[in-house]
């Protein structure tokens, strides 16, 4: 399968996953969800990796650099993403995190020589601003859903936002050179969650703030498990798989139309039609894609 379409399928799970995500991740609090969240999916990524004999494949040298990647991506920039949402809400949380296809593209240049040409940076620039739009004028005038209101101060929900975002993109462009030697995407998967779960649970052993902000209870853990597999196992796999084939730059601008999948999931929640905002930007986006996967 080709890697853009791999990055389209992980951005279609970490959409999906947003509606599993939101109601655990403000009750118990940014630290605990993602601390929940990475331990089920790190069972789950071992349990795979055991059971088709890839755990065995990874080099020494790899171990490094998965760990390193896994503590900027998954332990801040996750943590990050979902503080973030918890003040600012699914939708703005989203527009801020689609800069990571800027970060990407920006670091795929100086970092690995990669340079978008002809009808693929058109679409690119059509992609990214079609994003940006859907969010941006998304919202209906009358919308008052709970998503949407802002907790605590605005400035630190968009600098957690745009942490999130950069961290997405170092720890992704960081691992296409090891991609590119046929590592496995699961057990490659495993040991970036497995280094970030640890560090969470050094942070918990640290400070009490990292603790659950409400008792855990069964509805959270199943919701929890849910988001796991769907985004963390499933899409995360699904993203250094096409790494491992496709620019790192092009792949990342692609799995950056998250938001423009969560749209119509919104949809079903708020249970109103999208801004006409949101329809332009669709629209774009879709343009957009073709021509950068054309």
């Amino acid at each position: 399968m080709r890697p853009e379409a791999l990055a389209l399928m992980a951005a279609g799970c970490w959409a999906f996953s947003s509606l599993f995500s939101a109601p655990p991740a403000q009750r118990l609090g940014a630290f605990a969800f993602s601390r929940w969240r990475m331990l089920f999916a790190s069972a789950l990524l071992w349990a795979l990796a055991w059971h088709s004999g890839t755990w065995g494949s990874l080099a020494s040298s790899a171990w490094l650099w998965l760990g390193v990647s896994g503590l900027i991506g998954i332990f801040l920039g996750d943590t990050a993403l979902f503080a973030c949402m918890n003040r600012l809400g699914p939708r703005r949380s989203g527009v801020l995190f689609a800069t990571h296809a800027g970060f990407s593209a920006l670091l795929a240049w100086w970092w690995l020589g990669e340079v978008l040409w002809g009808w693929a940076l058109v679409g690119a620039v059509l992609l990214v601003g079609g994003v940006m739009l859907a969010i941006v004028w998304g919202k209906r005038n009358d919308e008052a859903h709970g998503w949407e209101q802002t907790q605590g101060r605005l400035f630190w929900g968009v600098a957690l936002g745009l942490l999130a975002a950069l961290c997405q993109s170092l720890a992704t462009l960081m691992l296409k050179p090891l991609m590119s030697t046929g590592v496995d995407p699961v057990a490659a998967s495993a040991v970036r969650m497995s280094v970030a779960l640890a560090a969470h649970g050094v942070l918990w052993l640290l400070w009490r703030g990292a603790r659950a902000q409400a008792p855990v209870r069964a509805q959270d853990l199943w919701l929890t498990f849910a988001s796991a597999a769907v985004a963390m196992v499933l899409g995360m796999t699904l993203i250094l798989a096409a790494m491992r084939e496709g620019q790192a730059g092009v792949v990342a601008i692609l799995s950056s139309v998250t938001p423009i999948l969560l749209l119509p999931l919104l949809w079903l929640v708020y249970r109103r039609r999208p801004a006409w905002g949101a329809w332009v930007g669709a629209v774009l986006a879709v343009l957009g894609t073709a021509l950068v996967m054309g």
